[in-house]
């Protein structure tokens, strides 16, 4: 879903650099370990993930069983928790020891892929068509695709329909109806909006379709664009509409929110449904994320976990570990994905089959077809750039800086090298 934001970006250039320099010397990323690491039959292939959920690592190791099965192999499956993922694999990629088949949250890609621990998956003559463009350019580093996932992720707004329904407020659709609406719906004990606004790369995750739908770009955030952006939630907590609390919730607490009856709409994932689904006597719709301007497209960003196949010492391994991830990418495991885990199939026609079955999933598919990925313009740039837009959430919706002025310290923090 979405990445945490993990080590220092110093300690993981730096391992970075010392990974690339061991790659280049050795050839290779890892032998791996267990039976036909070089030579023989391979009858086994491991697989390293960030699923420490016991029930989304139970599922997840059900499709690697199934999809290991198909090819042959036994597939042994690790996963680690989300924050350690990164440090693992460059370490791995140091001793020559990568899993051979690897899971990364899709911003993190392009780090690894840059430090030479990737294969090109196009050597194995994987099949990548019918992939919307912003879900293909996540696992794509240099022009080369490294990595493909089975299934997204991106925000919509949430609402109650019943709130709605009593204050005689539709759904909406423009910046303008956002913040009418939000100020109407909201009274003692209930705010009308709600996001998460925290210091952190899930604030920036959540602000990003109000920045690009704006015409903001993370290549230069000291715009107008992005300062009218801002803007819009500074206004929201000004009036009262949306809680100062948000500079301090994550989309759990966001969720909470809702559910509780505290908000009437907010801006969430997917993932909220299942829990939204056992709500008793809630009654709630999604919609896309309210546009500047009538007749615009909303521009979100893309969540979710790209597949790999690692440099390693033995190219039998590989070829297996690639036939795991094209039946892990298959139409049939991405419809299975997405209704185990509400999300949207990264298969643009398996997508629209999927929200014709899941109605409440209708408006994440048509987001994702115009989603972006967050490297998509920055590539290892990327991390910077969050770091300066949340710390520049944080510094207007407080009062202690204008949008105008925390956004150029948000380009400064950017641009530091």
């Amino acid at each position: 879903m979405i990445s945490p934001a993990g080590p220092p970006a110093r300690q993981i250039a730096a391992l970075l650099g010392t990974v690339a320099l061991i790659l280049a010397a050795t050839g290779c990323g890892g032998g791996g370990t267990g039976a036909g690491s070089t030579t023989g039959k391979v009858t086994s292939i491991t697989a390293l993930d960030y699923y420490t959920d016991e029930s989304e690592h139970a599922q997840w190791g059900d499709l690697l069983t199934g999809c290991g099965r198909t090819v042959g192999v036994k597939v042994e499956q690790t996963s680690v928790p989300a924050a350690s993922l990164v440090p693992q694999v460059l370490r791995q990629a140091s001793s020559r020891t990568l899993p051979d088949l690897l899971m990364l949250d899709n911003p993190d890609m392009q780090q690894i892929a840059q430090s030479g621990a990737l294969t090109p998956l196009d050597r194995y003559g994987i099949d990548s068509s019918g992939f919307a463009r912003g879900i293909l350019s996540a696992g794509t580093y240099q022009g080369k695709v490294y990595g493909l996932a089975p299934n997204v992720s991106t925000v919509a707004l949430f609402y109650n329909k019943d709130m709605l329904s009593e204050a005689g407020v539709t759904v909406p659709r423009t910046w303008d109806e956002l913040k009418a609406a939000a100020a109407k719906l909201t009274r003692p004990g209930r705010y009308g909006m709600a996001v998460d606004a925290n210091a952190s790369f899930e604030g920036t995750w959540q602000f990003l379709p109000f920045l690009w739908s704006n015409g903001g770009d993370e290549k230069r955030l000291d715009t107008p664009q992005a300062a009218q952006a801002l803007q819009l939630w500074v206004d929201l907590v000004k009036s009262g509409s949306m809680s100062k609390s948000v500079l301090n919730w994550t989309q759990a607490d966001v969720h909470d929110q809702f559910a509780a009856g505290r908000t009437a709409m907010m801006i969430n994932g997917p993932w909220r449904i299942p829990a939204l689904n056992e709500a008793k006597n809630l009654r709630w719709g999604v919609a896309p994320i309210p546009v500047p301007r009538p007749g615009q497209t909303p521009v979100t960003p893309l969540g979710g976990e790209v597949w790999t196949v690692p440099q390693s010492a033995s190219k039998a391994r590989q070829e297996k570990a690639a036939r795991v991830l094209a039946c892990l990418n298959n139409s049939t495991s991405m419809l299975t994905l997405a209704e185990q885990h509400f999300t949207v199939p990264s298969r643009s026609a398996v997508a629209s089959r999927y929200a014709g079955q899941v109605p409440s999933m209708a408006a994440f598919v048509r987001s994702v077809e115009g989603a972006r990925a967050r490297t998509g313009e920055l590539g290892v740039g990327w991390p910077k750039a969050a770091t300066g837009i949340y710390t520049a959430i944080q510094s207007a919706v407080t009062g202690e800086q204008t949008p105008e002025e925390a956004l150029r310290h948000a380009q400064r923090i950017a641009t530091d090298n």
